[in-house]
């Protein structure tokens, strides 16, 4: 584009905010099958798990393993069984994190030109939090729909609005926000690495001219977000999925299910998942910023043509 382009005006907080919850749901849409697989293999070895309801232990073994088997047995929709909460949890949730991220560590940094990594720690922490707090209910039904085996005769749930109502009924008002602890934890902890190391990475191609502020850079940032974070947040997102997923009473704390799964199944099982962990979140991370950076120039654009 000749003359003034829209990359030269900063986005405002509103474009921001709609870019980030389309840009996730986009994101969300690609990788969701990766997603269940990631929960099915992260309960897999559970002991008095929900999952499998009316059928012997499935055994799942690896990413495509997985997946196969689900379509096998359960058929392809399997895939994508809870995803009308994963977009609400998308919408809710990426618009208030991402959204928000930006206006928040300007405010830590109060207007100054040097943004240090404790403003972005602390920016990511907060906006992390902030939507875990607005969008738990969401990520509790997705999580349970996801391990639900819905070949089963016996489902738990038998739609998103059934499973918000049947929750709220069976384990009061509460169970809708299990897990918060553990989730505010691996969202802080996602957050954190995830925008942080992005922002870095891209800060460091920019400043070494390795590349310009365009989609091979935004791609390169993106997956190299999405692996430090898998490694940093798995054993966290493996206790948040058991725990939010677990029968009332299963485990009296996040922190039980933690040692409950370190005597039983030895520290091996903090990585269960792993690997469409990585892919999920490595190509989430990938479509959801390339996605983001285009929606905010292509939204600016607009509003400078409207002007």
């Amino acid at each position: 584009m000749v003359g003034f382009r829209a990359g030269d005006v900063p986005p405002t907080a509103t474009v921001k905010f709609i870019g980030a919850g389309t840009a996730a749901c986009i994101a969300d849409l690609f990788t969701f099958p990766l997603d269940t697989a990631k929960v099915r293999l992260q309960i897999q070895g559970e002991s008095k798990s929900p999952v499998n309801t009316g059928h012997g232990p499935v055994k799942y073994r690896g990413v495509f393993g997985t997946i196969s088997t689900m379509v096998r047995v359960e058929g392809p929709r399997s895939l994508y069984s809870g995803l009308v909460a994963g977009l609400q949890r998308q919408m809710s949730f990426a618009s208030v994190r991402i959204g928000l991220y930006d206006s928040v560590k300007q405010f830590y940094t109060k207007g100054s030109e040097h943004v240090g990594i404790g403003s972005r720690l602390m920016a990511g922490c907060t906006t992390g939090a902030m939507a875990v707090a607005l969008a738990q209910p969401t990520d509790v039904v997705k999580v349970r729909f996801q391990a639900q085996n819905s070949a089963g005769a016996n489902k738990r749930y038998h739609g998103t609005m059934d499973a918000y109502r049947t929750i709220a009924k069976e384990e009061g008002f509460r169970g809708l926000w299990k897990g918060t602890g553990p989730n505010i934890t691996r969202n802080a902890i996602v957050n954190c690495t995830e925008l942080v190391t992005y922002d870095l990475i891209k800060d460091a191609l920019l400043k070494s001219s390795l590349m310009t502020d365009d989609l091979p850079c935004h791609f390169t940032s993106a997956f190299g977000a999405g692996f430090c974070t898998t490694v940093i947040a798995s054993p966290v997102d493996v206790v948040k999925t058991r725990y939010m997923n677990s029968a009332p009473g299963q485990y009296s704390s996040a922190l039980n299910c933690a040692v409950a799964m370190l005597t039983k199944e030895g520290p091996k099982a903090f990585y269960k998942g792993f690997m469409p962990s990585f892919l999920r979140l490595g190509s989430w991370n990938v479509v959801m910023f390339v996605t983001y950076e285009q929606l905010k120039r292509a939204m600016m654009a607009n509003c400078l043509h409207v002007h």
